[in-house]
C-alpha cells in the first residue's frame, strides 16, 4: 500500500527529518526500519470532499501569505518553507500572521521583522497540527491573504551610494586617525552597498554643511554624517546639518549604545548622525536603521520611538547579533 504522509526519523543528535515520504510503497523489506522507528501499524487515510492533506494545506498558506521576494519550497513532513530569492530586508505582518494563527490547526512562523535577509535564507515555515484539516480553514486563511495583504516579504536593497561626511577638529587636523569611515565602510558593505564619496571636516557649521552638499552632489543615496552629536559646546554637527537646508526628523533615540542617534531629510536623501558609539561598539542603533533606509523605508519619528523596546544592548561578551535581542 501506499503511504499517504511522511513518516519522521530521529537519530538523537544526527538526523531528523523522513525516514518514509509520502507515496513511498511498503515492502515487506521495509518492516525491520518501521519497527526501529516505532512504527508498529501503518494507517491508511481516505480524505473526504472537505478535507485537505496537510501537504497541500500547507503549499495554499505559503502561497496565500507569500509576498515580493519570496520562493516557496517542497513540502517535506508537511512543512513548507519561505526563502529569500535575494538580499533584502525582511517585513512582517504582525497583526495578519496573529489572525493566521489564532484559526487553529495552522501554524505560521516567520523570522522578525526587519531582519537582514541573504539569498536562499529561510525566513518563514508553515503546516498544519493534524495530518489534514478542512478546506473551510484553508481558505479564510487565502481570504485574510486576498488582494495586498501578504502576511511577509522581503524588499530588495537598492540604495546602494552612500556618501560619508566625518566631523571633527582633532581627525580634521590629523591630530588622530579617522576611525568612523572604515566602520562606516564595513557595515555598508556587508549590506551589498558602497562609500561612493567621503569628506573630513572640522567641527565648523558651514564646513559640515558644505561637506554634506557636496557628498550629496557626487550622487550619495544615503548621507551618514559622524561625529560631533554630544552635548559638548563645541559639538556643532546638528547645527551644520539644520545649515545645509535639511529637515530634522528625529534627535535622540531610545537605543543604547546610540542615544545621540540623528535622523534628517534633505529633498529625498536620508541624513543618518552616528555618534562616537559606532567606532567602540560592535553593534548600535546604526545596525538597525542602516539596511532599513538601504532598502528605501523613509524613517520618521514613530519609528525611532519604538526602538525603545528593546533598543537596551545586553553588551554580551561576544557580539552575536543580529542573532540576538538587540532592536527586537
Amino acid at each position: 500500500m501506499t503511504l499517504g504522509h511522511d513518516i519522521t526519523k530521529v537519530i538523537p543528535g544526527k538526523f531528523k527529518g523522513p525516514g518514509f515520504s509520502r507515496g513511498h510503497v511498503i515492502r515487506q523489506e521495509d518492516i525491520p526500519e518501521l519497527l526501529s522507528m516505532g512504527k508498529k501499524h501503518v494507517y491508511i487515510m481516505e480524505l473526504e470532499e472537505e478535507e485537505v492533506h496537510e501537504e497541500e494545506a500547507a503549499l495554499r498558506i505559503a502561497k496565500a501569505i507569500c509576498g515580493a521576494g519570496l520562493e516557496i519550497s517542497v513540502p517535506k513532513e508537511g512543512r513548507v518553507n519561505l526563502k529569500a530569492k535575494a538580499p533584502g530586508l525582511l517585513k512582517v505582518n504582525a497583526s495578519l500572521l496573529k489572525e493566521i494563527n489564532s484559526l487553529g490547526e495552522i501554524v505560521v512562523v516567520t523570522a522578525h521583522s526587519n531582519t537582514t535577509c541573504h539569498a536562499g535564507m529561510v525566513v518563514a515555515s508553515t503546516k498544519i497540527i493534524p495530518l489534514f484539516t478542512t478546506e473551510a480553514k484553508v481558505s479564510e486563511v487565502e481570504k485574510i491573504c486576498r488582494g495586498a495583504n501578504k502576511i511577509i516579504e522581503v524588499i530588495p536593497i537598492n540604495q546602494k551610494r552612500i556618501g560619508v561626511v566625518i566631523t571633527g577638529n582633532e581627525v580634521f587636523e590629523g591630530i588622530i586617525e579617522d576611525k568612523f569611515g572604515e566602520v562606516i565602510r564595513s557595515k555598508a558593505e556587508a549590506l551589498g552597498a558602497s562609500i561612493n564619496h567621503q569628506v573630513i571636516v572640522p567641527d565648523d557649521v558651514d564646513l559640515i554643511a558644505q561637506g554634506l552638499a557636496e557628498v550629496k552632489a557626487k550622487g550619495s543615496e544615503v548621507i551618514v554624517v559622524c561625529g560631533g552629536l554630544s552635548v559638548d559646546p563645541d559639538d556643532v554637527t546638528l547645527e551644520g546639518v539644520k545649515k545645509s537646508g535639511a529637515q530634522i526628523v528625529s534627535y535622540g533615540a531610545p537605543v543604547m549604545p546610540g542615544a545621540m542617534f540623528l535622523v534628517a531629510m534633505w529633498d529625498n536623501i536620508p541624513i543618518l548622525g552616528t555618534p562616537a558609539a559606532v567606532i567602540y561598539n560592535p553593534t548600535t542603533i546604526l545596525d538597525l536603521i542602516l539596511p532599513r533606509v538601504l532598502a528605501g523605508e523613509k524613517i520618521g519619528r514613530g519609528d525611532i520611538i519604538e526602538l525603545g523596546y528593546g533598543g537596551l544592548c545586553l553588551n554580551c561578551k561576544k557580539c552575536s547579533f543580529p542573532v540576538c535581542p538587540f532592536g527586537k
